[in-house]
């Protein structure tokens, strides 16, 4: 089993204490996906009934207006120009693309967001984790994952390098979430990759703790790999996930 749960340091978020587990046995990122993603791999001794994953610490963050700054980048911005079976292009995310583009490339994005957002309503159960962008778009509706799936699937068209992120969101002081978040980033010349939370219509900002990336949420997932079942005739599969967040203002 793979985890990529390992938020990374850059100039506005700083990884102070951090630690991950399956089962309470420690798990460390010993290596790096083709992204560049820091990742740990778990293997368990046989068949088990339930994995118990836990990952916490410290994390402070400060806002730059969702521009990333400071990362160590190792994969070649052009690679997130490439389509996935998610972000595959039609005529209607073409259409949606062409309207947003302007000459500025930082302003291109930021309407592409606009107009992605008012497109899709956030609507929770209405898609699952094999929606595509173009499928999502069709039916105006999605959550989080799928704002973000057109978005890049839009942003690709125009030429505009864009990823998948997956992390943690704080949508109010001491506030709780039941599942994780996700967002896209854009790369505008000059400036450098920007993020964007088209479900909220922001930028994000100290209230989102960036964790992994990819060219979708499929590549970018925190959690993924097969573990055995004891053999009791029963092949269903359940996860379920409960994060916890809370806030500390700086004196």
């Amino acid at each position: 089993m793979r985890l990529r749960l390992f938020p990374t340091t850059f100039d506005t978020q700083l990884v102070s204490r951090w630690r991950v587990s399956v089962n309470g046995e420690a798990v460390h990122p010993n290596l790096t996906d083709g992204c560049a993603v820091p990742e740990g791999v778990w293997s368990g001794d046989g068949p088990t009934e339930m994995l118990e994953i836990v990952a916490e610490g410290d994390v402070e963050r400060s806002d730059d207006a969702g521009v990333v700054r400071g990362l160590k980048e190792r994969t070649p911005t052009e690679l997130f120009l490439r389509p996935t079976d998610l972000t595959t292009t039609n005529e209607a995310i073409r259409g949606l693309a062409e309207g947003a583009r302007r000459p500025d490339r930082l302003d291109t994005l930021h309407t592409l967001a606009a107009a992605v957002r008012d497109a899709v309503d956030y609507r929770p159960e209405t898609t699952d984790m094999a929606t595509s962008a173009a499928e999502a778009l069709a039916q105006k509706a999605g959550v989080c994952q799928d704002h973000a799936h057109v978005f890049c699937a839009a942003a690709r068209h125009l030429g505009l390098p864009a990823r998948y992120v997956a992390g943690y969101y704080l949508p109010g002081e001491d506030a709780g979430l039941s599942q994780t978040h996700g967002w896209a980033e854009g790369y505008a010349e000059g400036l450098g990759w920007v993020g964007f939370d088209v479900a909220n219509r922001t930028c994000p900002t100290r209230d989102h703790v960036r964790v992994a990336i990819g060219l979708d949420a499929s590549r970018a997932a925190l959690i993924s790999g097969a573990v055995a079942a004891p053999a009791t005739g029963s092949s269903e599969e359940r996860m379920t996930a409960s994060v916890a967040i809370s806030s500390q203002q700086q004196q």
